[in-house]
């Protein structure tokens, strides 16, 4: 009697359903993007500080011919999707631990409609941020010799890994116990690209710290960047990129789909 109900409930309620309660809390979650709009500001203008920095103050140093740059923008659209992907951990969290998700439960539509929302208004805004970090290398001087086919694919790369990030940090949402512990526990994921070879070369890390760095999922992903950009044969790290990504996703969507009823 209950699931007979509930269906006709939803049946009396046409935008309801899962397509139209998702495109709902994707225009929430934007809404509070926008809101916070210093949050916003500061997950775009941190990678955009931080590619200033290595170019021009370790840039140098590394790389004395002055092709850092070419070098180090790969590794900063990856390292922008992590901090732009961070604050939906605390979002996920404050849902979960401030009442939000008890009421959206009692709501006649799928509670977990929510995260769908966060998740797909998380890599609308890290596509954007990452346009931005884009436009900031054209003019610092940034000239990629990839075509039309390799922009295709550097963008299939890029969006799979801000939804692979996106799930794992949704993931993490869950799983802390306070938005100020979800905050911490996503610095972690934060740092993998400054132990790959984003911004320096695997082979000048020691030898203990390179094979680590050759093994973590962000090293493929921005090898493939790298080479599509820079018109050079990228070999198989697309494909090992795109499996990190998928597995990653699997991953992270067993661990939601496991810990959301629990909640």
């Amino acid at each position: 009697m209950t699931a007979i109900t509930l269906d006709r409930v939803r049946s009396a309620h046409p935008g309801s359903g899962p397509l139209s309660a998702s495109a709902v809390f994707v225009g929430r979650s934007l809404r509070h993007s926008l809101r916070d709009g210093e949050g916003l500001v500061l997950a775009i203008a941190l990678p955009v500080m931080l590619m200033l920095m290595f170019t021009y103050v370790f840039g140098g140093a590394i790389d004395p011919s002055g092709g850092y740059l070419d070098f180090v923008i790969p590794g900063i659209i990856v390292l922008c999707s992590g901090y732009g992907a961070a604050s939906v951990a605390v979002s996920v969290n404050r849902d979960v631990t401030g009442g939000a998700m008890q009421r959206f439960r009692t709501l006649p539509t799928v509670a977990a409609a929510c995260l769908v929302g966060h998740v797909v208004a998380s890599v609308l805004r890290n596509l954007v941020a990452t346009l931005v970090v884009l436009g900031v290398g054209f003019l610092l001087g940034f000239r990629p010799s990839a075509g039309p086919a390799e922009w295709l694919g550097v963008v299939g790369i890029v969006l799979a890994w801000i939804i692979a990030v996106t799930v794992v940090f949704a993931a993490i949402g869950l799983l802390a116990s306070s938005p100020e512990a979800a905050n911490g526990y996503g610095f972690a994921v934060l740092f993998l690209p400054y132990l790959s070879n984003a911004f320096v070369p695997i082979d000048s890390l020691p030898s203990w710290l390179a094979p680590v760095a050759a093994a973590q999922p962000v090293t493929p992903i921005v090898d493939a960047i790298r080479a599509l950009l820079l018109g050079t044969d990228p070999g198989l790290q697309p494909l090992w990129a795109i499996v990190w990504c998928v597995g990653i996703v699997i991953v992270g969507g067993v661990i939601v789909a496991w810990r959301f009823p629990r909640r």
